[in-house]
């Protein structure tokens, strides 16, 4: 007998089977005890979460021979046909390969016709949001008002692209994403059952990379079971993952705790020798930030691990500070998701842990400031690099000015953080003591998308550090973030001092923005040059005498 994958060969074939989707498996028993079965039903959630397999128990359960039930006896000729995918009365269309309106046409016209051994005609749809719009429409009518003898399933990874007319013609069911306990419950269950020997951390390494998925993680436990040779060893598993072992993560953050260039890349190069998916490992650094911010911010949380792991969690979350943990949490996210610009992955991983490094604070866990190490200073500061001297990087970080300024006497607490200073010369201010937005657009440098929205802006009035600008209708789409967080710092820059913008419509036909003067300038313009143009006695002699004419389009006017 050939060899069945364990997804395949582990298929729930009864309700009491499934794993993690209890919500809709009380609500279709319900309807099967009681005879409230509804004649279409949409099942929704990634991938390998159930879809298809409470589909199929469902039409088992409509047509056992022992009777409508929630619990199919798994026995009779309709329910080992339909587990070996031979039942006539259940027709699984694959959406993505029969997409047309004839397909569909095809299946209404058949659901006219009584089933041949069930007492219903069973339609499993999958991946129903592939159809076309014809399809769609043609499926409807039969979808709305189906004969008695006929049940649809539904079922998609990506409900938003199904029609409104579909989702209202239908019971729809949101199966959840799977824990990485239930999957990982699951696995020992089947490997108990396989007598095949593992270890727990190795089932755990499966369940976190199967990501919500049980198809998947079982998809995995056979290649991690085939790659160890019959058994299931965590080194193993990790080296077939490309993933490190938690330590490894946390020398990282020891590394940076200590403020230590040095060794952070030294564990680099370590982590660098497993080979790994670089992607996964800035996940797991995410992943145990978070749990030391738990610690931090948590009272009563518990890390769950083994006693090695709790109290390096533990001395970590002493010695770094909570918002540090909140910003390197940022960068590691936000480096997970850059690794594919960067040359290559490892450059990409580096460059993130760098950059902690590099806004790391010069204090220690307990907030008070203290000298950086020499060797980390300069291994972070070229000596020859006189642009050193510039202004601070901008504020993405999200870090108060004071933490990032050079080393000040100890506070015992947080300075407050002073507004921009001017980096221009002071505003011109018009006839009623507002600032005179032309000027202020080209003092605070505004170009790009940033001039486009404050050209069509018209500054009202000022509101305390608030200053009020008027949109037409048609522009209000560019007063969105992050642009208007842009202009704010601009413009805070140029006036020095902190300002807010608000921004509101106005749907008068004579708003006053630059942008309408330059339009206005530039027809007025144009209309001088033409009338230049024809006014010049050249052009006027050449009309007489050769019949010569002016094109419009191809007068411009002069720009010096």
């Amino acid at each position: 007998m050939s060899y069945q994958v364990l997804a395949r060969k582990w298929r729930p074939r009864k309700f009491a089977e499934l794993v993690g989707q209890e919500h809709v498996v009380r609500a279709l028993t319900n309807a099967l005890d009681t005879g409230r079965m509804h004649h279409a039903y949409l099942f929704t959630g990634t991938r390998g979460v159930g879809k298809t397999t409470i589909a199929r128990i469902f039409a088992k359960s409509l047509n056992c021979e022992r009777g409508e039930s929630a619990d199919p006896c798994g026995e009779c000729a309709v329910c080992t046909a339909v587990d070996a995918g031979r039942f006539v009365d259940l027709l699984e269309i694959d959406a993505a390969s029969n997409t047309g309106v004839d397909d569909v046409r095809e299946v209404i016209e058949n659901a006219q016709y009584a089933p041949a051994r069930g007492r219903f005609k069973v339609y499993l749809v999958d991946e129903v949001h592939m159809l076309s719009k014809p399809a769609f429409n043609a499926l409807l009518k039969t979808l709305e008002e189906p004969p008695p003898h006929v049940k649809f399933l539904l079922a998609t990874t990506d409900p938003q692209k199904l029609p409104v007319t579909v989702l209202s013609r239908c019971l729809k069911f949101n199966l959840k994403r799977l824990l990485p306990e239930q999957i990982s419950g699951q696995m020992r269950h089947i490997l108990g059952a396989e007598n095949i020997a593992y270890e727990d951390a190795a089932i755990v390494e499966l369940a976190r990379a199967a990501d919500g998925s049980l198809r998947d993680g079982l998809s995995l436990l056979d290649q991690a079971i085939a790659y160890g040779g019959g058994s299931l060893q965590v080194d193993d598993v990790r080296a077939m993952l490309g993933s490190v072992a938690r330590g490894q993560v946390l020398g990282v953050l020891e590394a940076l705790a200590a403020g230590d260039g040095d060794q952070l890349m030294a564990e680099c190069a370590r982590i660098a020798s497993f080979s790994p998916d670089f992607g996964g490992v800035l996940d797991d650094l995410a992943s145990v930030l978070h749990r030391i911010q738990l610690i931090q911010l948590v009272p009563g949380y518990r890390p769950e691990g083994d006693a090695g792991d709790d109290q390096a969690l533990a001395s970590l979350a002493e010695r770094v500070g909570a918002e540090d943990v909140q910003l390197y949490y940022q960068i590691a996210t936000g480096g997970r998701r850059d690794l594919s610009l960067a040359p290559d992955a490892r450059t990409g991983f580096e460059m993130a842990l760098l950059r902690m490094l590099a806004f790391r604070p010069a204090d220690g866990g307990d907030g008070s400031r203290a000298e950086r190490p020499a060797a980390s200073a300069s291994a972070r500061t070229p000596a020859a690099a006189p642009t050193r001297a510039a202004p601070p990087a901008p504020a993405a970080v999200e870090r108060p000015a004071a933490r990032t300024a050079e080393p000040a006497p100890v506070r015992t607490e947080p300075a407050p953080v002073a507004p921009p200073a001017p980096t221009r010369a002071a505003p011109v201010l018009d006839a009623n003591g507002l600032p005179h937005w032309d000027s202020m657009i080209e003092q605070a440098g505004l170009r790009g998308p940033l001039g486009q929205l404050a050209q069509n802006a018209a500054l009202r009035e000022r509101e305390g550090q608030t200053l009020v600008l008027a949109l037409q209708p048609i522009h209000m789409h560019l007063a969105v973030e992050p642009m208007v967080s842009q202009m704010e710092e601009r413009i805070s820059q140029a006036m020095g001092e902190r300002i807010r913008l608000r921004f509101v419509g106005d749907h008068s036909s004579g708003v006053e923005t630059p942008a309408a003067r330059a339009a206005t300038a530039r027809s007025a313009a144009q209309s001088a040059a033409e009338q230049s143009i024809e006014e010049d006695p050249l052009v006027q002699s050449l009309r007489r005498e050769f019949g010569a004419r002016v094109l419009p389009q191809s007068v411009k006017p002069f720009e010096p």
